[in-house]
């Protein structure tokens, strides 16, 4: 989901859907830790994708 997406969203949208992304990352580094993991690489999308949630969560909460 690019930013463009998330700003239609509102606060509370953006604030589940941060929840279902920090809940995904605990899943992707509990199998990164037992070696289950084989796309590495989405850690790092998730990760990423949480910044742009917070991102946009805080300029949405900053306009009012």
């Amino acid at each position: 989901m690019n930013a463009k997406e998330l700003k239609e969203l509102s606060v509370d949208e953006l604030r589940a859907r941060e929840q279902e992304l920090r809940q995904e990352l605990f899943n992707l580094r509990f199998q990164h830790a037992t070696r289950q993991l084989e796309n590495t690489a989405r850690l790092r999308q998730v990760r990423r994708e949480i910044a742009r949630v917070l991102t946009v969560a805080g300029e949405l909460e900053r306009k009012g």
